[in-house]
């Protein structure tokens, strides 16, 4: 799921790749030893195991992406006209309280 947030908007990259990390280290000693030597998520989850912390720049990445997920999502919903109000308010309600859950996180020290 985290690698498919790389690519698809709306799913946040970060927190699954910190699951990822986190089952890996559980189940399988190779998958984890990959993520963490990873140049693009490596970092992410070092910065989480130490300080449980998240870079700015990954919290900024996110919220933007929620953003923009949002926008689509209010924008298609706006356009069929065929949904109910709660399908567009649910989602945009998740992505606040992830957007808040992470931007509540401390930033990791440089």
């Amino acid at each position: 799921m985290g690698i498919l947030g790389v690519f698809v908007p709306g799913l946040p990259t970060t927190v699954f790749i910190l699951i990822a990390a986190y089952a890996a280290s559980r189940g399988s000693d190779r998958l984890h030893r990959y993520l963490v030597t990873h140049p693009r998520f490596g970092p992410m989850i070092h910065d989480w195991h130490r300080h449980r912390a998240v870079s700015r720049r990954a919290k900024w990445a996110a919220t933007w992406t929620m953003l923009f997920s949002a926008v689509i999502l209010l924008a298609l919903m706006r356009w069929t006209g065929s949904h109910r109000w709660w399908m567009a308010a649910l989602p945009v309600a998740c992505m606040a309280v992830v957007g808040t859950w992470l931007w509540l996180r401390p930033e990791p020290p440089r």
